[in-house]
């Protein structure tokens, strides 16, 4: 917690030290954070695992947490998560994350117009959830803390569309007959004189001095109770220009009709429409713009649905229905035909067909036997399955979905660092524009120059509009995420929306990742001197103690042929290399061509056969028995039937295509040639991937996306620009990837780098239209176009173009909900 513990802004923070396992440690950490500036003294003790950190002026809990980690330690973080209420534009979000930043203990913090929401990492006990909400608290905001009370998002979205429609309504009741008394009057001189001679001029203006502060105090009051606070704090949000802009015209006109003597000759117009009409405006233009956003959370409502709502277990001999939360592994569950499968498992008997297209983005059923997975949402068609559970409630794959693309949704892309910078001073900006606007006026326009000026001047502070740049980019990313997730494209990391759109070279591993992975032996060739039969037994027993798919193929041809298999011992495995075990008092030997030149054997003799094989894309392995070169294997691993498809995606998006494999450069070559890939590199041992990845992007000038199957190829995924990893649609937590694909399918990669380019290009129209907009718009409302054509730009119209902006741009994220995979480009 946190401290104050000498004079000055002397502060101590308690953090969570974690992997600390001896005296050592203890003065490693401490050494480790007194390195960074500002800090004065850390004391870490090793029982509680804690360390007091004395910090001279603001604490930088970022950089102690990075020097910890960077001395092989790590710093215990937490996530919060929670709703805001009151942000309205860009500038709050700003207001919003500076404010969080500045407590103790927070190592990083994003807002989210969006969603309207604050994610926070703190470190673990430095900081609660009250420190944070009170520092929201004193920036004009409110943080809702998330309870099991707490209204759900789509209860408080909804009652907050209800809010603005109850408000909207009230407001363009009261402005209708307004407008038509002001506006009519001027623009059908008839209506004007019956006006004058029914109810008289001055009566008219009371009314519309009732009708328009009624319409102030009522459903513009939501603007007044934000904005006014923000201007005390000298820090105006858009609330604070709709309150000087509305005020301003309100009391001029107050002022023209209850004390006309006041005013300079001939300036005594009243505007209450103006200030009536742009209230109902803004509401209308946030109402729909409320009813849009809550259309761009539909991809995870839609994911949160997928649950079934209870399970049919069998315990105690009993089959009886539960609640979801109340299963948990180990239970037997039985699904019948037609329902949803509750919880993820093992199939322990039935047969059926899964329709797993919510999950993997795949239409086709897939068939479940016993021993195969079942994930938890899929639909069961045809036959009844009894499976085993073995991840519920949050471990589930549904629900690490679920958490993926919230992640991605409340990532902040780089591109949105220029928004940032423009919206610390756009509020500002505006609000000096209108004064220069109105001294301008005052000095050099035409009589009533005091009714042109402040005319002017209500309309800069109105058609200004940071709402939509605050929109721009996190409506597209919601939106964008929620369709790849949908198409069964996880975003683990937001920014690889970003990343991924610039792609250059997409490298894949071959194993798993073109071909099905599912090796078999397809012939074997005895050297002379040595049986078929003989070799196979011998080979495949020292086999058995070998995880790579080969060994399996080998192994379970000579299970299929009937081949008894005596026993091996003293296995070893040579990384990427070969295998070597004793079997029946004899030395077995299986490797690659390399392999067996480091034994000092020569694979000559099996050239032409071994090039041959290769030109087919089988893989060429050799056995030796004895010191002595034995046979040739031979192994296939079957392409994917998707795969040429997939490449032919990605060579149409203008992406070179490499293939990264260990496997014999002439198989490599051979499969290569046959999926059209340009580039091929060979016998890259394991460790050399990452190596082969840096090759390719050319010191940084090639951005390289590396799709593997997110175990084997875990380092070469982290040190690719982007990391792909081939799901299976049940093991998604796969930490080193940045996408994750749920279905086996490289057609899925051409799907996100599409989506991903659709997604960058709505996110540059918005903000193109957002900044756009200011730019065009603001001069045209300051009157730039008068001198030269006689036009001004009313307040009302301005009101209704900045409600139209912020529509516009959330209108347009939603297109990204129709964006089709097309393989001869993207679209959307």
């Amino acid at each position: 917690m946190l401290t104050t513990t000498g004079p000055g802004d002397r502060q101590t923070i308690k953090l969570s030290i974690s992997d600390m396992t001896c005296a050592s440690c203890v003065r490693r950490v401490e050494k480790a954070i007194e390195t960074v500036p500002g800090v004065s003294g850390a004391a870490v003790n090793l029982a509680t695992e804690k360390a007091d950190v004395t910090f001279d002026g603001a604490p930088d809990i970022a950089a102690v947490a990075a020097a910890v980690r960077g001395a092989g330690y790590g710093v215990d973080e937490d996530v919060l998560e929670f709703p805001v209420e009151g942000m309205t534009c860009a500038s709050c979000i700003g207001r919003v994350e500076k404010a969080l930043k500045a407590v103790p203990g927070v190592v990083d913090a994003t807002a989210n117009l969006a969603q309207e929401r604050a994610r926070v990492r703190l470190a673990r006990g430095a900081a609660t959830f009250d420190d944070l909400a009170a520092a929201i608290e004193r920036t004009g905001y409110k943080a809702v803390r998330v309870a099991a009370d707490t209204p759900a998002e789509d209860d408080r979205r909804a009652a907050e569309a209800s809010a603005l429609k109850r408000d909207l309504t009230i407001a363009a009741v009261l402005t209708a007959p307004l407008f038509v008394m002001e506006m009519g009057a001027h623009a059908v001189p008839a209506f004007g004189h019956y006006i004058h001679d029914t109810i008289g001029m001055q009566a008219s203006r009371v009314i519309q001095f009732v009708l328009a502060t009624l319409v102030l105090v009522g459903p513009g009051r939501r603007f007044f109770l934000k904005g006014i606070p923000s201007l005390v704090r000298l820090a105006p949000d858009m609330n604070a220009l709709v309150v000087i802009g509305t005020l301003a015209a309100w009391i001029f006109s107050t002022v023209a009709t209850f004390a006309p003597a006041l005013l300079p000759g001939g300036t005594a117009n009243v505007y209450f429409e103006a200030a009536a009409v742009i209230v109902t405006l803004i509401l209308a233009g946030r109402f729909l713009e409320a009813r849009a956003k809550g259309r761009t959370g539909e991809a995870i409502r839609h994911l949160a649905g997928l649950n079934a709502r209870s399970a049919r277990v069998i315990r105690d001999g009993r089959t009886e229905d539960v609640s979801l939360e109340s299963v948990v592994a180990g239970d037997i569950v039985l699904v019948r035909p037609g329902e949803k499968v509750p919880v993820d498992g093992e199939v322990i008997e039935g047969e059926s067909y899964l329709d797993e297209s919510m999950i993997t983005g795949e239409p086709m059923p897939v068939a479940r036997k016993p021993g195969d997975t079942v994930t938890g949402g899929t639909v069961n068609t045809t036959g009844s399955l009894t499976f085993r559970a073995t991840r519920v409630g949050a471990d589930t794959v549904l629900s690490q979905i679920i958490r993926m693309v919230e992640d991605a949704q409340a990532a902040k892309l780089p591109i949105q660092a220029l928004v940032d910078r423009v919206t610390q001073w756009f509020v500002p900006a505006v609000i000096a524009v209108a004064l220069l606007t109105f001294g301008l006026w005052l000095i050099f326009g035409p009589s009533p120059v005091l009714a042109h000026a402040l005319v002017n001047a209500v309309a800069v502070l109105i058609i200004a509009c940071p709402c939509a740049m605050g929109l721009a980019t996190p409506t597209s990313i919601i939106t964008g995420t929620g369709r790849a997730a949908e198409l069964g494209v996880l975003f683990r990391q937001g920014t690889a929306l970003q990343t991924l759109e610039g792609t250059d070279i997409v490298a894949v591993d071959k194993t798993g990742t073109l071909t099905l992975g599912r090796p078999t032996l397809t012939r074997i060739v005895p050297a002379e001197g040595f049986g078929r039969d003989e070799v196979l037994a011998l080979v495949a027993a020292a086999e058995v103690h070998s995880e790579h798919p080969i060994a399996a193929a080998i192994h379970g041809a000579a299970v299929a042929e009937g081949v008894a298999l005596p026993a091996a011992s003293g296995f070893v495995a040579t990384s990427g290399q070969g295998i070597a075990a004793e079997v029946a008092g004899r030395r077995v030997e299986v490797g690659s061509t390399g392999f067996m030149a480091g034994l000092g054997l020569d694979v000559g003799a099996f050239a032409d056969e071994a090039a041959r094989l290769a030109a087919e894309g089988a893989s060429p392995l050799y056995a030796a028995i004895d010191g002595r070169l034995a046979a040739l294997f031979a192994v296939t691993d079957p392409v994917k039937p998707t795969t040429r498809e997939a490449i032919a995606a990605l060579k149409a998006l203008g992406i070179e295509v490499a293939m990264i494999t260990g496997d014999n450069r002439g198989t490599a070559q051979a499969v290569a040639a046959s999926l059209g890939i340009d580039r091929v590199m060979a016998e890259v041992l394991p460790d050399g991937k990452v190596a082969a990845v840096r090759e390719l992007s050319a010191g940084g000038a090639k951005k390289v996306a590396f799709v593997g199957d997110g175990i084997n190829d875990a380092p070469a995924l982290a040190a690719a620009d982007t990391g792909i990893a081939i799901g299976t649609g049940t093991d998604v937590a796969i930490e080193s990837a940045d996408v994750v694909l749920m279905a086996g399918d490289m057609r899925g990669v051409a799907t996100g780098i599409g989506l991903s380019r659709a997604t960058m290009r709505n996110i540059r129209q918005n903000l193109f239209w957002a900044f756009g907009y200011n730019v065009a718009l603001v001069p045209v409302a300051a009157g730039l176009l008068y001198p030269s054509f006689g036009i001004q730009l009313s307040p009302a119209l301005a009101a209704g173009a900045m409600a139209l902006s912020s529509v516009f741009v959330v209108t347009n994220a939603l297109r990204l909900k129709r964006y089709r995979p097309s393989f001869k480009g993207d679209k959307a």
